[in-house]
């Protein structure tokens, strides 16, 4: 049979530690000769008023139970969950923990991931990475797509199939933006777009072609 997921190990061992150590104690009892019939009720009516006073506790337990039994996640994958994004290190009974990438150890209820919306970066084997690009009104439009071209199509870890995106995409206040968006493995996300966002820079400046930063020409009419 398939390996049990690590997480999902971890998850039930913690559970079934508590439910031996309560049947452990019980029967320790029962051995000393104390009624456990009088003190399995007593656990059943304080079991009660402690789910009453825990309800978020009882929540997040039950969330764990549901992120374990529908696996939006595992060990190991990167994920943006209740406004926090790293790499997920384990799913308790209660909570979540993460890493973030500058190793930050982060701590979420599960009720707070579970109730929320969850983004699973490595879900998938590639990603595409969406870039935008602008150049001044008074450069050459065709030369730019052209450049932008020859930058994506230099990049070995550019995935030929989805077929990267060049595209002039919008006129904007002070520029006219081009939308750059070429397919990669996931791994190479981060890389591809910090290369190629360099490489646009010294492509441009090479060529003469601006980067405007917001701007705004004033007309004055001279009066009679």
């Amino acid at each position: 049979s398939r390996k049990m997921d690590e997480i999902l190990v971890k998850f039930l061992l913690s559970i079934l530690r508590w439910v031996l150590l309560l049947f452990v104690i019980i029967a320790a009892l029962s051995q000393l000769g104390v009624d456990t019939t009088s003190l399995v009720a007593l656990l059943g009516a304080a079991g009660l008023a402690i789910g009453l006073s825990l309800q978020s506790s009882l929540s997040n337990f039950a969330s764990g139970v549901m992120l374990i039994v529908f696996r939006p996640f595992t060990k190991g994958n990167f994920v943006e969950v209740a406004g926090v994004s790293g790499s997920v290190d384990a799913i308790g009974i209660f909570t979540t923990t993460l890493t973030t990438p500058d190793n930050k150890e982060v701590i979420v209820p599960n009720g707070a991931v579970y109730s929320n919306a969850i983004t699973n970066y490595s879900a998938r084997p590639t990603r595409r990475v969406d870039m935008v690009f602008g150049i001044g009104y008074d450069d050459d439009i065709k030369k730019a797509k052209e450049l932008l071209e020859q930058i994506v199509a230099g990049d070995d870890r550019i995935l030929p199939e989805p077929a990267p995106v060049v595209a002039l995409g919008e006129l904007g206040d002070s520029s006219v933006n081009f939308l750059v968006r070429p397919w990669v493995n996931a791994a190479d996300y981060w890389a591809v777009m910090w290369d190629t966002t360099e490489a646009v820079k010294l492509k441009f400046d090479e060529a003469g072609i601006s980067i405007p930063y917001p701007q705004m020409d004033v007309h004055l009419a001279k009066s009679e």
